[in-house]
């Protein structure tokens, strides 16, 4: 069943991100943003060197210790959320007449079991689906990702999945998301890890009804790239493995 919504949208919806190093970015995401949601609090985690404040109404901008990383920013903006909802929003990304806030809210309300919903990006739908095999007690089970959502829908939503692993543009619940903890040693390369502890947890779903842009690429940035190509596969693998108590993983799976 379809809910009309009748509460301002800025008193249920609060956005967060987490920026390092990309002000230029994140300045020309603030102003999409303000071009469709002129009051909605913006709440910012900034970890980055040399911090610049960010000028606006209605902005919350909290500074960290530099490089602390993706997941440590994810939870500072995440403990200052007091609205029912939030929308996690990476820094380079681009409101349009598309990305109605207010949809994912309404598919939200109509199922109160759901705990977030992403849209698309652009053209692209990311979203993929996991499994889970147990395995022998002393060796642990497998754990298996495979690209597109199920096919299940959300009821009344035809044009909305269910889903395990979406793009970090979703709307979630805010009591739902603070039961899945953000690991700080996750520092960069971590989309992938927290679906993972997600899984079996919250439940949700990918929509095509709305769509958010990407900004283009800018050269130039090499600061911030020098950190965003720093390996961390062993560390990550280890994680994935002795956390989860994993005998396999396979996130690259058709």
């Amino acid at each position: 069943m379809k809910v009309t919504l009748l509460v301002d949208i800025n008193s249920q919806v609060t956005i967060t991100t987490k920026t390092f190093l990309r002000y230029f970015e994140l300045n020309t995401m603030i102003y999409s943003i303000r071009q469709y949601y002129k009051t909605m609090k913006i709440i910012i985690a900034d970890d980055s060197f040399n911090p610049i404040k960010v000028n606006g109404s209605d902005i919350e901008q909290y500074f960290m210790p530099p490089a602390q990383g993706w997941f440590a920013g994810r939870t500072l903006a995440v403990s200052q959320v007091t609205t029912k909802y939030l929308l996690w929003v990476d820094d380079d990304f681009y409101f349009t007449e598309y990305t109605k806030i207010e949809k994912l809210v309404e598919v939200m309300e109509s199922m109160p079991e759901l705990d977030m919903v992403s849209s698309m990006v652009g053209r692209s739908g990311f979203s993929y689906r996991m499994t889970y095999e147990e395995g022998e007690e002393d060796e642990g089970g497998c754990l298996m990702r495979f690209r597109g959502p199920h096919e299940e829908t959300v009821p009344g939503f035809p044009q909305c999945y269910l889903s395990n692993v979406v793009i970090n543009f979703f709307l979630a619940r805010t009591d739902s998301l603070r039961k899945v903890l953000f690991d700080p040693r996750l520092k960069r390369a971590a989309h992938s890890q927290f679906f993972v502890d997600a899984f079996g947890k919250l439940l949700i779903a990918h929509c095509n009804h709305v769509v958010v842009d990407h900004q283009t690429k800018r050269p130039g940035n090499d600061k911030y790239l020098s950190f965003r190509k720093k390996n961390e596969n062993d560390e990550n693998r280890r994680l994935y493995f002795f956390k989860n108590h994993f005998s396999c993983i396979n996130l690259r799976a058709d």
